[in-house]
């Protein structure tokens, strides 16, 4: 039974692009177990993924995670992807990258939501965006349905492009400040629970301990080396084609080229003290001290 004092998340709102359907989630059908890993994009989302998918099959090393957890709200998914969910018999991880008010809501599922600085986004954001290539472009701009403008090419000066994204909030992926406040709004509901990029790299086994035990997830102590194995940033650009979308076929050098660094700091010594300025104001302004403070360091 769920609790009826809780006043439990509503959809207002859909959120349409060359990327996004949120109206999916209305045919979805839930199931009291199910997990659903959400993130803005390229904040670790794939790693959740990931980690999830090898604490619900104890450390398997043969999990598709690409194939077994969708980006469901991905316009340009397999029609049959919802048929697809449904005839999973496991434990089910799902993938979003919609603001809270955006998704419906089940007040039985899991969900891992993941942050990460803004900086760090936009430089793996970049990189993501310049190694698409011809068929990642097609999928996006030419299949019907598109709301909005089509995605447009990167722009060469990642400055710029840095600039860019700040001034017009996300651009030209969707908007960041909603996304990251939504969330953080909803941290202490029961089952939501929020994670930091900063904080898996700095205590990774500590951090999946915790998610495992927010997911109610059993794991055998003689388990926990392999499926930390199978979590680093090495295992997975060496096995890539199972946890990169699409097996990479959407990326220029394949599957490892979206298995990037997985480093934060980037944009330290390319953004001006004025830029870096710039986007710690936006921050607050836009989340207020506690979450802003959270976002840039983690350590919630």
């Amino acid at each position: 039974m769920t609790d009826k004092t809780v006043a439990w998340p509503v959809k207002t709102r859909e959120l349409l692009n060359h990327h996004m359907d949120s109206t999916i989630w209305d045919r979805f059908a839930f199931r009291d177990d199910d997990v659903i890993v959400a993130t803005y994009a390229k904040s670790g989302t794939t790693w959740t993924q990931q980690i999830v998918g090898q604490l619900v099959f104890a450390g398997r090393p043969d999990v598709p995670i690409h194939d077994i957890s969708p980006w469901l709200d991905l316009r340009v998914m397999p029609p049959d992807t919802l048929e697809r969910l449904e005839a999973q018999t496991h434990r089910r991880i799902v993938k979003t990258h919609l603001p809270l008010d955006a998704l419906t809501f089940s007040p039985k599922a899991k969900y891992l939501y993941v942050a990460r600085d803004g900086r760090d986004v936009v430089w793996s954001l970049y990189n993501h965006h310049c190694s698409g290539n011809a068929f990642w472009y097609q999928l996006l701009n030419e299949t019907p349905g598109l709301v909005g403008p089509p995605m447009p090419e990167p722009d060469p000066d990642i400055r710029s492009y840095f600039r860019t994204w700040l001034a017009e909030d996300g651009w030209p992926f969707w908007g960041y400040w909603d996304n990251i406040r939504t969330w953080w709004d909803a941290r202490r509901l029961p089952n939501v629970k929020l994670v930091h990029f900063a904080d898996l790299k700095a205590d990774l086994e500590g951090q999946m301990r915790a998610i495992a035990d927010f997911l109610d997830c059993d794991i055998a102590e003689d388990q926990w080396p392999t499926i930390l194995e199978h979590c680093s940033f090495e295992y997975m650009k060496a096995n890539a084609e199972n946890v990169a979308p699409l097996g990479g076929a959407i990326f220029d050098g394949g599957a490892k080229s979206f298995i990037n660094k997985g480093v934060n700091g980037r944009w330290r010594d390319v953004l001006s003290p004025d830029e870096i300025a710039a986007y710690e104001a936006r921050a607050l302004a836009e989340l207020g001290p506690d979450c802003a403070r959270w976002l840039a360091h983690g350590g919630l």
